[in-house]
């Protein structure tokens, strides 16, 4: 009996171990089917999934639709004039290249000093308007800018892309932040100037520049934008010598480097320039040479104008940043030594314009984008300021760019619109002639009345000869107006219907206006700020040759 209660007690002892013992097996099975379940599900379904499905252009969709429409009223919101060039380099010669029946190139274009790589984009706009037969006036003056703007909203992204690899989202928000309200960007960034696409071009390069940190570098995607940008505008070449320099001072493979990369992507840029200028000069012509010859080293341009050394330093700079400006000396103490080349750069630029005598505050606009780096660092250390410091800059960049943008020297392209109106709406418009008694390309021409209707302004090109005492019809015009007028238009067949002058032009001019049988229908607004030849308003004369008729019948 012992024994076989012994046996039975050994048997179920062995039964509950080996119970337990399946159990076990049991519940580790089934931990390791979760765990290979929740690592499958891992694999499967990535977290960032639904975020990657929403990119463009590499961030978040709803962050480029915000800067593409920002832009966008960025552009309507702009409707001043800055300078000559937004128009007479780009928009102008565009319209000759698609409309050559009726439009003007510069003297600049004569001497071939200006290469057509930069019109051709729009005379390509303009080219499809027109077998498209969409090619109104208001879409020739419009979708450029609206390209323009598009353009440079990619650029901001690619600034705020690139911080956020450098950095983290935190610093990236604050310099896009500050890129964004920045009242001369705003200004500048969707007029066709050669200086707004150098800039949306260096940007785009910066992002594939290889800066310490940066995910996205390329040498062939950098330096292709750098030497299309020397294409469009020779001088956007000085921002990138520090650059490239350090590019090369870093690379162990210097030797691939030139004979890879560089040299090649020179030669195939260079050489589109030089088969697009062949086609439309007729000849061959290094325009990027005759550029740099003629503002470099024979330094012609302080024809138009010149300014002492200091001026950069002094007004232009402190000018273009704005109420920027002690966040970016604040962020210049603060930012990591890998984003001292930044500092070199625009510290270099600013040197090297400041060598050339004719100094304008768009030469060193691509620069302004490298200042909102160290503007960003300023803000993102800032703690207890920081929120008057926001509202400070936001308010005040606004309040610039809302006032050169909608009153600041608009009464020029309001003069267009009525000349515009003149053309669509005029019955007699077969007999119309229009001069613009202005300093000379005051206002746009053709591109913006797409009409030929017969026009003329006042010349001022520079000597190119040598002469001494040399003097343009501008000048010569404005030393005595009236007898200018008496002597040109000594014969009443010559006399144009239409005259268009600044304010300040009109008392000196008064008597010519009588005795012509003047007008004034037509006064615009243009600037708070006259100066020199440019006045306050703009006034438009018409000749009345209906009434001088039956004064002549009576007498």
């Amino acid at each position: 009996i012992l024994s076989r209660y012994r046996n039975r007690c050994r048997m179920e002892q062995e039964g509950g171990n080996g119970r337990l013992f399946f159990r076990g097996l049991q519940n580790r099975s089934h931990e390791k089917m979760k765990l290979r379940k929740r690592k499958s599900t891992l694999y499967l379904s990535p977290p960032n999934s639904s975020e990657r499905s929403g990119d463009l252009l590499g961030e978040n969709i709803y962050l480029v639709l915000f800067t593409i429409a920002l832009r966008i009223c960025n552009c309507f919101l702009v409707q001043t004039s800055f300078v000559p060039d937004e128009y007479w380099q780009s928009l102008e010669v565009a319209h000759h290249m698609v409309f050559n029946n009726y439009g003007y190139l510069t003297w600049e274009w004569t001497e071939r000093l200006r290469g057509y790589t930069y019109p051709l984009i729009f005379a390509s706009i303009y080219k499809i308007l027109h077998l498209l037969g969409k090619d109104s006036v208001q879409l020739l003056i419009w979708i450029p800018r609206l390209a323009q703007a598009l353009l440079s909203a990619v650029a901001d992204i690619r600034l705020y892309s690139l911080m956020k690899q450098l950095e983290n989202q935190q610093m990236a928000k604050w310099v896009f932040f500050c890129q964004l309200c920045s009242w001369f960007t705003w200004y500048c960034c969707t007029r066709t100037l050669t200086n707004t696409m150098e800039t949306v071009l260096t940007i785009i390069a910066l992002f594939y520049y290889p800066l310490e940190g940066s995910k996205s570098m390329n040498s062939v995607k950098y330096s292709s934008l750098v030497a299309l940008a020397f294409i469009i505008r020779p001088t956007a070449v000085i921002p990138w010598i520090p650059l490239v320099f350090r590019h090369f001072w870093q690379e162990q493979k210097k030797l691939d480097l030139i004979l890879y990369q560089f040299l090649p992507i020179g030669f195939i840029t260079l050489s589109l320039s030089l088969i697009i200028d062949r086609v439309f000069f007729g000849q061959w012509t290094l325009v990027q040479y005759n550029f740099l010859k003629f503002n470099v080293l024979q330094n012609l341009g302080t024809f138009y104008g010149s300014h002492p050394w200091h001026w950069y330093f002094s007004q232009g700079f402190p000018a273009v940043l704005g109420t920027h400006l002690p966040f970016f000396i604040h962020g210049c103490f603060l930012a990591p030594k890998r984003y001292r080349i930044l500092l070199v750069t625009v510290l270099w630029t600013l040197l090297v314009y400041s060598m050339l005598s004719h100094k304008e505050f768009r030469f060193i606009y691509p620069v302004l984008p490298f200042c909102m780096v160290f503007c960003g660092y300023s803000l993102n250390h800032l703690k207890t300021w920081k929120k008057p410091a926001l509202s400070f800059l936001f308010l005040s960049n606004m309040l610039l760019a809302f006032y050169t943008g909608l009153v600041h020297q608009r009464g020029t392209l309001d003069v267009m619109t009525h000349i515009q109106e003149l053309c669509y709406n005029n019955p007699n418009i077969s007999s119309a002639s229009v001069f613009i008694m202005m300093p000379c390309h005051s206002t746009p021409y053709y591109s913006h009345v797409h009409y030929p209707l017969p026009m003329r302004f006042l010349q001022c090109p520079p000597d190119l000869t040598g002469k001494s005492q040399y003097l343009d019809e501008a000048d010569i015009f404005y030393l005595n107006p009236l007898n200018w007028l008496y002597r040109e238009f000594h014969n009443d067949s010559t006399l144009p219907t239409h005259l268009i002058i600044f304010s300040i032009l009109e008392e000196e001019i008064s008597a010519f206006l009588i005795s012509s049988s003047y007008e004034r229908t037509a006064v615009f607004f243009h600037t708070h700020l006259p100066e020199g030849r440019t006045g306050s308003h703009i006034y438009v004369y018409e000749r009345k040759l209906k009434r001088k008729l039956n004064k002549l019948k009576f007498s």
